[in-house]
């Protein structure tokens, strides 16, 4: 029924990479760093036997190139997904060549060849990763066989085969696992930050929208005195100019119009006293959240229909109504359910909006497929969609955005299958937190049957 059906992840999730190159330049200056010292207390301090000179080659080319790199460009700029990768990719291939002097696999270092293909994980596409990830292999494999001795006091014991393959395959398996795990992570958190985004994006829109009104009702109270003004100066002329003037034409054409100005002025302020910050019942509110999407369900041949069922007192009168105001959350959260519910439908969508003493819900049902089992506990998760194609209107993201910005009103959501077919989805309130007269907190979700 709804957008939260099946994996599916924003288009070309990962390739709209944009990367801090201070944040680059700041991690190269404390590998930069990490490595003098490194060599000058083996070197210095403990007395190995280091090829100094070349070492000390290696890691000034990355400090030169930091410096060139700073120069040619701001630091505020921001490196996309191929100029990022070769960026670590350099540092891969520097890491390598600086173990290739000391030890290989041998030196305990090398477990740092891990360090640039997670910083990729985290910040680059899925291609790239792929990329460097292979990179790291192909260099791990090169050091197990191709390296100088380890720097010693005296001659290191070479190792055993067995062992430089156990440490070559810890290091293989390792870059391996990390940069997919971190790449996951990764990429769920840019997932939900994106979620995020377009529920604040929605919600503004639908903000500005109820904004409108408003400021054209103002607009229309501002202008009311200039018009009138220019009404009673029309009237003059039409009453002085003579019948045979030129200009007599047009001050008529001036009066009619300057009226027909003040009676859209009129509606506009009588709109105001209408659709202002007022309240408005429950069940009138839910028709007006749904109206926009009544006339695509009718072209497609299903048919909404909406029910009001109110609980009855002691005495067996009716409850009354609740009276809400008309959010902006309440009204798109609830409108992208209503549009769900009327899209997977086959011939009717129901709505069913209920309240007592105590609580007040919604319950959308439709005759559509329902939901898959597989996925009936994620719904509501972001980019999880039941369409067999995805467009940017169809990003999975419907569902998500209702449940956040109806959540943010004090709403819980219940999401289930027909045992007839169709799929329900259920949206309570309790009756002081959507009144207003409580306030949203954690207690509020807990609805009293």
């Amino acid at each position: 029924m709804s957008d939260s059906l099946k994996i599916a992840g924003p288009p070309a999730l990962g390739t709209d990479v944009s990367v801090s190159l201070r944040r680059l330049v700041f991690i190269r200056w404390v590998a930069v760093a990490g490595q003098a010292a490194a060599v000058v207390f083996a070197g210095i301090v403990m007395g190995f036997r280091l090829p100094i000179w070349p070492v000390m080659a290696v890691i000034a080319t990355s400090a030169v190139l930091n410096i060139a790199t700073s120069l040619s460009r701001h630091g505020a700029a921001r490196l996309g997904d191929r100029e990022a990768s070769l960026y670590l990719g350099y540092d891969m291939i520097q890491l390598g060549l600086l173990l290739y002097l000391t030890g290989g696999l041998q030196n305990p270092f090398a477990i740092l060849m891990l360090a640039p293909v997670t910083v990729a994980a985290t910040i680059l596409s899925l291609k790239s990763v792929i990329g460097l990830s292979a990179l790291t292999v192909v260099a791990i494999s090169l050091l197990a066989v191709f390296h100088l001795p380890l720097p010693w006091y005296e001659p290191a014991p070479e190792p055993s085969l067995l062992y430089v393959l156990g440490v070559w395959t810890a290091l293989t398996l390792g870059a391996l696992f990390v940069a997919y795990y971190v790449w996951i992570v990764a990429a769920e958190a840019r997932r939900m930050r994106d979620a995020f985004a377009a529920t604040q994006l929605a919600l503004a829109r639908e903000q500005r929208m109820s904004a409108v009104g408003g400021l054209a009702a103002a607009a229309a109270h501002q202008l009311g005195s200039p018009l009138a003004t220019i009404a009673v100066i029309a009237k003059e002329l039409v009453r002085d100019l003579p019948k045979t003037s030129p200009h007599a034409e047009d001050a008529a054409l001036l009066l009619s119009q300057s009226e027909r100005c003040r009676d859209i002025l009129a509606d506009l302020a009588q709109h105001r006293e209408t659709e202002g910050p007022q309240l408005m019942p429950f069940s009138a509110l839910v028709e007006v959240a749904g109206e926009p999407y009544r006339a695509a369900a009718a072209q497609g041949g299903v048919t909404v229909i909406q029910t009001n069922a109110a609980a009855r007192g002691p005495g067996g009168e009716p409850v009354p109504e609740p009276m809400v105001p008309p959010g902006a959350e309440i009204m798109h959260g609830l409108g992208n359910l209503i549009q769900n519910a009327t899209q997977f439908a086959v011939r009717e969508a129901t709505i069913t909006v209920s309240w007592s003493d105590d609580s007040a819900a919604i319950d959308i049902v439709d005759d559509g497929p329902g939901f898959p089992q597989q996925v009936l506990a994620r719904i509501g998760e972001p980019y999880l969609s039941g369409r067999t194609f995805e467009t940017e209107s169809h990003m999975g993201l419907g569902i998500f955005i209702a449940q956040t910005l109806l959540e943010r009103t004090g709403a819980r959501l219940s999401f289930a299958n027909l045992a007839e077919g169709g799929a329900q989805i259920v949206v309570e309130w309790r009756r002081g937190v959507l009144e207003g007269t409580e306030p949203v907190s954690p207690l509020s979700l807990e609805i009293e049957a």
